[in-house]
């Protein structure tokens, strides 16, 4: 689905971000990319979305291939069009703006109104407390309920690649885990999964593979659940925890809605 050939990245044409990365992303699958801050994580995203010149970025050589699609110098509403949608880090929502007004924002580029309803449906289905809230100002929410209709607004533009950009970030370790479980129904549902994590637990749990940045270079790459019993994984980003709970992927026996999210 997604293929990104020795990638090379950089700010200002001097500060090299991402150095020769390759990886791919298949379809129906779940990757995750672990890494320090500063390791290119966010750079790989705002190439993969077509935001990297937005922050002064430019790619130097390598390519992005969305299927047949060469994504490497197109605009984002394009990369959009063609199924690719990015929830960036820090949620970025619209805190002015409601609820139902933020999930409409996320569907404006989507003309066929049948489409727009199944994806509200979806959004609701998963996130309740969104329907519940509709009429509420999207920035007297609390943070998980913030991240919740990031990932919606997303959603509503059917992508059929979802890329996440560090969706725990600064939420509590019980929202941490439900967050996991909505990206395995989200994948379950039929959207492969591009996720950015800092947090190895939670990511390698619901990934199929993935790929660990250093300086801008993959430094370990292949079966997610291998990875997190590697001494290496497990000294970095595991704590010394033992492969334990971290190689443990999120159940996905079938599940219409996650109740159980009350953040």
């Amino acid at each position: 689905m997604l293929t990104v050939d020795r990638l090379q990245v950089s700010y200002g044409g001097v500060v090299q971000a991402v150095r020769g990365v390759s990886m791919e992303v298949p379809d129906g699958s779940v990757v995750a990319v672990l890494g320090s801050n500063g390791a290119g994580k966010t750079t790989l995203l705002r190439t993969v979305s077509g935001t990297l010149r937005l922050h002064r970025g430019r790619v130097d050589a390598g390519t992005v291939r969305f299927e047949d699609t060469d994504l490497t110098r197109r605009d984002p509403g394009q990369i959009v069009r063609r199924g690719v949608v990015q929830v960036p880090e820090g949620r970025r929502i619209f805190g002015r703006l409601t609820v139902e007004e933020n999930l409409r924002a996320g569907g404006m580029g989507n003309r066929d109104r049948a489409a727009k309803a199944r994806a509200v449906t979806r959004v609701h289905d998963l996130f309740p407390v969104l329907r519940d809230r509709a009429g509420q100002r999207a920035g007297l929410l609390s943070g998980g309920e913030q991240q919740m209709l990031a990932i919606g607004r997303a959603l509503m533009a059917s992508p059929r690649l979802l890329l996440l950009d560090e969706p725990s970030l600064g939420l509590a370790p019980r929202v941490i885990g439900q967050i996991g479980e909505v990206i395995a129904e989200i994948n379950r549902q039929g959207t492969s999964v591009l996720l950015v994590e800092q947090n190895a637990t939670m990511a390698l749990g619901v990934a199929d593979r993935a790929y660990v940045l250093d300086v801008g270079e993959v430094s370990l790459s292949g079966d997610a659940r291998e990875l997190a019993a590697t001494d290496e994984v497990q000294r970095l980003y595991l704590g010394h925890t033992g492969a334990g709970p971290a190689a443990e992927r999120v159940e996905r026996a079938p599940r219409r809605t996650l109740s159980r999210w009350t953040a």
